[in-house]
């Protein structure tokens, strides 16, 4: 008897079964997810399936179920409505506004006021009217950040951090892109430079190129640092802050919410803390953070100037009789080539501060290197309180201090190139 042959039906797209198409259409990034739409009556049912677009909602929108059960839509409209409405920032949208969900979630129990100050996102025709005033376009992931909230009111403290010493104070708002717009730099040293911050009591504001000049790389963050010697006003060098607009806010957040910067009498300060530059003497601790101040810096002449705060505390669980008081302390400063300075003196800062079992006492100095960078170490004198002719030191850790990469400007650079051909000597590369 023959055996019988049985023909199978070709394979389709239409004949295979819907859950392993659901599957491979998870895998798809949005864009592929609406192609699939034109492909057939089939595909574009399954790629409309609702579960598939609830990934790309919190992928690219951070979109909550909570969010989605206000506004009563399913997931693919609201991915559609958002795309309409910030489509263009689909690259950076969901950094951008990350960061400052983080940020004001931190903040809004410590600094409510800071909080408070925020200005409602700019609509699209604000940035678009702001692009055609300075005639220049604003980056994609400033619009974005722009679009969320609009700067801050010019209020203290403000929204990107604060410092403080005996005579001199700075506290920095972030700009709405208006007052940013007037501020808009065409002069030589600074052009294409939009201003993100100012700081009322200093005039010191941060700077985005938003185009590539001068030496300047497009995008790039940063502090001006005008020349000292007041030869060439053009001469303008700078501190770079970081990269990019998403760079320079999303890492300046993230010190915040981490405890990096810490909030003292409801400011951020932006102080650094390396968890290692901490030195226990018996029952007292010792730890350090530093901060870099621009205001006060310059490349030409080189002159870096820092500021330290130092906590100084007694364990809760000391005896009683280990109370003290600090009589003098003792520096010793190196500079980035070798070179080294002592330093001894009455106090910290005119004070005699006592340590009991469980206080706490902090104070802040300064610094100045004519290097790039530097560290201090040492130590404190303390007598104790019940037994005055006994005395003891307590160690300061080694703490570092650096400045942030800086670039010499390219009016200086020409400068020092034409005294060099002037004078018929080599000419040195000052960058």
């Amino acid at each position: 008897m023959a055996a019988m042959e049985t023909e199978t039906a070709p394979l389709t797209l239409e004949s295979l079964p819907t859950d392993p198409l659901l599957l491979i259409l998870s895998f798809l990034d949005y864009r592929d997810l609406i192609n699939c739409c034109y492909v057939s009556r089939r595909l574009s049912q399954l790629s409309s399936h609702d579960p598939l677009w609830r990934r790309h909602c919190k992928k690219y929108w951070l979109i909550s179920e909570e969010e989605k059960t206000q506004k009563n839509q399913c997931w693919k409209s609201l991915f559609i409505d958002t795309y309409s409405d910030v489509g263009r920032y689909i690259d950076h949208y969901a950094a951008i506004k990350k960061a400052w969900d983080d940020l004001k979630k931190y903040l809004e129990p410590r600094c409510p006021r800071m909080v408070l100050s925020l200005k409602e996102g700019a609509r699209e025709e604000d940035l678009d009217a702001v692009e055609a005033q300075i005639g220049c376009k604003l980056p994609d992931d400033y619009r974005c950040s722009y679009r969320i909230h609009n700067g801050q009111k010019l209020v203290v403290p403000g929204l990107l951090g604060s410092m403080a010493l005996s005579n001199h104070y700075r506290s920095e708002d972030l700009l709405d892109v208006d007052t940013a717009a007037g501020g808009f730099q065409q002069r030589q040293g600074l052009k294409y430079c939009l201003p993100l911050t100012f700081c009322i009591h200093t005039g010191l504001s941060q700077y985005i190129a938003v185009e590539a000049a001068e030496g300047r790389n497009k995008n790039e963050v940063f502090y001006q640092c005008p020349d000292q010697m007041a030869r060439n006003p053009a001469a303008i060098d700078m501190f770079i802050i970081g990269a990019t607009f998403t760079d320079w806010f999303t890492s300046y957040v993230k010190n915040v919410v981490s405890g990096g910067f810490p909030i003292i009498r409801d400011q951020i300060f932006r102080y650094v803390h390396d968890p290692e530059c901490v030195a226990t003497t018996g029952d007292i601790t010792v730890s350090v953070s530093t901060s870099f101040l621009p205001e006060l810096s310059s490349v030409h002449p080189p002159h870096y100037f820092f500021t330290y705060r130092i906590r100084i505390e007694m364990s809760k669980d000391a005896l009683p009789e280990k109370a003290c008081q600090l009589d003098s302390r003792y520096w010793r400063i190196t500079n980035a080539k070798g070179d080294v300075e002592e330093v001894q003196g009455p106090g910290v800062v005119g004070e005699f501060p006592i340590i009991s079992p469980g206080r706490v006492y902090e104070y802040t100095s300064c610094t100045t290197f004519s290097t790039t960078s530097g560290y201090m170490e040492g130590y404190y004198t303390f007598h104790f309180l019940y037994f005055k002719d006994k005395i003891f030191n307590v160690a300061i850790p080694r703490f570092h201090m650096a400045c942030p990469t800086f670039r010499v400007s390219i009016a200086r650079l020409k400068s020092s190139y034409r005294e060099a051909v002037m004078q018929k000597r080599p000419y040195r590369d000052i960058t």
